[in-house]
């Protein structure tokens, strides 16, 4: 008995093993093996081979069965919908856009009566507290055993964003070349007085009066300065592999030291799988030290109702992104979102044009230069503003390895 038991757990611990020997010895097994495999083997390649194609559009794709649960989403339409497709799997619609009811009874009576529709700028409502405005087009599809339903969407957003940016950048070209002439017209009269005044102040004989002259060369210096910040850096990116993390927490530091005696919170959200990007440490550091030093100043305001500021610094990985014209595989998205008395609408528009300022104090200068930097690096910024909840948005692209 007890050899009839070890034989029967020999010959399950081997089982596979001898199966596989015999079809390996056998030709006309081998064969079968062969013929049944290879359909198996097409059928695997076939289908990874639409999964790539549908993941590497730049079109949003969903799936839905008949249930209108998801079946299927591309990375497109996550990076629209700014979730993983993981943690939606098998979610019903109505848990992905929210208070869609009208939205979600067309679409059910499109897959019961089999016909395709397209809708134009809609807005559908995302976890979050998101909103996007979207054209989208539905179309049911046929299958053996039951119906699905393709969701085709395509954000307005982006394309207005793109276009409205495109629109900055010409703006944005032409008042530098502006500045550029009048900078060369103030610098010569500047040298010429601040020469003179250099002159005047040695023939001087008595050397109280030389504060005079002091002054003229000090506001001399203080008018090429100011006209040499408004013509900005001519030096090109140095741009090396860096982590923007490192970046943003040199800019941390230096406005914890800034803020450390007043009533304002930085806090951070990371996505720490970020690649690394080619940037200009220097620089970027820079252009975010700029937005982050401007947010420190709304909170300042008297304007703030509440006790407490903050100014979140947040960074995500995006697929499948257009910056200007370029289409980028992977980019980086930096945002600073500040609790202050937001921007003026009358200047949301323009808040990037040099001389531009909602402070009495300020000079205007800084939103500009950090769109000067930000676009030498290929990317974009951008900016969406209301009391309490200002938002800067930095975009960079991952170069392709």
């Amino acid at each position: 008995m007890q050899a009839m038991t070890e034989m029967c757990v020999f010959f399950r611990k081997h089982a596979l093993r001898m199966v596989g020997l015999f079809i390996a010895c056998h030709p006309l097994m081998a064969h079968a093996a062969s013929a049944i495999c290879t359909p198996i083997e097409r059928y695997v390649s076939t289908k990874n081979i639409h999964k790539r194609l549908l993941d590497n559009l730049s079109t949003s794709v969903i799936v839905f069965d008949e249930a209108l649960k998801l079946s299927y989403i591309n990375l497109a339409a996550e990076s629209l919908i700014a979730i993983s497709g993981r943690q939606i799997q098998n979610a019903w619609i109505g848990d992905i856009f929210f208070n869609a009811e009208q939205d979600i009874e067309d679409i059910r009576n499109a897959s019961m009566n089999q016909h395709s529709f397209t809708k134009r700028r809609t807005e559908l409502h995302l976890p979050q507290g998101r909103t996007i405005l979207v054209d989208y087009t539905i179309t049911p599809l046929l299958e053996a055993e039951h119906n699905q339903v393709l969701m085709e969407l395509h954000g307005l957003n982006y394309a207005e964003r793109i276009n409205k940016e495109e629109a900055l950048i010409s703006t944005h070209e032409t008042t530098r070349e502006l500045v550029r002439g009048l900078a060369h017209e103030i610098k010569n009269p500047l040298g010429g007085i601040r020469g003179a005044a250099q002159l005047l102040a040695r023939e001087l004989p008595n050397d109280e009066l030389s504060d005079y002259t002091n002054v003229i060369i000090e506001e001399a210096d203080r008018l090429h300065n100011l006209v040499d910040r408004l013509v900005g850096s001519k030096k090109l990116p140095e741009l090396k592999e860096i982590n923007i993390h490192e970046v943003l927490e040199r800019v941390r530091s230096l406005i914890e030291a800034e803020v450390a005696d007043k009533d304002i919170l930085i806090q951070r959200n990371y996505d720490p799988s970020i690649p690394n990007v080619m940037a200009d440490s220097e620089q970027l550091i820079q252009a975010v030290l700029n937005i982050v030093r401007n947010a420190m100043q709304a909170l300042e305001s008297p304007n703030v109702r509440h006790k407490t500021g903050t100014i979140n610094l947040t960074t995500r990985v995006l697929r499948n992104v257009t910056i200007g014209a370029v289409f980028h595989r992977l980019a980086a998205r930096i945002e600073i979102i500040d609790n202050g008395p937001g921007i003026p609408e009358e200047l949301i528009s323009s808040i990037f044009y040099p001389m531009i300022s909602g402070r009495a104090e300020g000079t205007g200068l800084g939103l500009s230069i950090a769109h000067s930097i930000i676009n030498q690096h290929k990317g974009m910024i951008e900016c969406s503003s209301k009391p309490g909840n200002t938002r800067f948005a930095i975009f960079i692209p991952v170069a392709d390895k």
